[in-house]
């Protein structure tokens, strides 16, 4: 799949959106880190490094969200296909 540069900054925000739904907070941190999905307290989190470009952002939350499991819910079928293809290549 083709992604103009224009459409990731939709993208994240799709996403985002989605991953509040599944009760997951998306925070936006600085270090040295790629980011991920993870447990604090029994919160689920997804931190996306800051300093990453708008296509690896996407690809961090995607490949968190597919962690986090999206199998059981809708997702329009363009959203599913860039979760899958943006998780496989992170």
């Amino acid at each position: 799949m083709k992604i103009k540069e224009k459409e990731f900054e939709d993208l994240l925000d799709e996403l985002k959106e989605l991953a509040n739904q599944l009760g997951a907070k998306v925070r936006f941190e600085k270090g040295d880190f790629k980011g991920g999905y993870c447990l604090l307290k029994e919160s689920k989190i997804i931190v996306v490094n800051k300093m990453a470009n708008l296509q690896r952002k996407v690809m961090i939350l995607a490949a968190a969200l597919k962690e986090l499991g999206i199998e059981e819910i809708y997702l329009s079928p363009k959203i599913r296909e860039v979760i899958d293809e943006m998780a496989e290549s992170k």
